[in-house]
């Protein structure tokens, strides 16, 4: 499914990149390009420009429903990833790419059976 989106996605990009460079300049920016052309024919300028600007619009949306539809299909499947949910490893001790998990569960699992240490040193009564 994927490399099918990837596909539409590609063949969108290259249909926009076409249809941008196509346009006429509306000119103003350095002077360049413009004028000519009157009426609103099919075929004249203005009804080229009309065509033209609709389909870079169509090309767009296009283009980024498919880039979501690409960052969802990415991340379907895949859970949150926290740290509570991660196998323990042994302080100091390396572990291979690929190896199996540590024995004891958790983080969480591991932090029950730590006893926790006193919060403030303890002062001597007097008698």
């Amino acid at each position: 499914m994927q490399t099918v989106v990837i596909v539409i996605h590609l063949m969108v990009v290259l249909a926009l990149i076409g249809v941008v460079l196509i346009q006429r300049s509306e000119g103003g920016g350095l002077g360049i390009g413009g004028g000519g052309g009157g009426g609103g024919g099919f075929f004249s300028a203005r009804g080229t420009a009309n065509v033209l600007t609709r389909a870079t619009a169509i090309l767009a949306a296009l283009f980024f429903i498919t880039s979501i539809a690409l960052t969802m299909l990415a991340g379907w499947g895949r859970g949150p990833a926290t740290i509570f949910n991660a196998p323990a490893v042994a302080p100091g001790a390396p572990q291979a790419p690929g190896a199996a998990p540590a024995p004891g569960g958790t983080v969480l699992d591991q932090l029950k059976g730590i006893q926790p240490a006193p919060s403030s040193p303890q002062v001597p009564q007097s008698q």
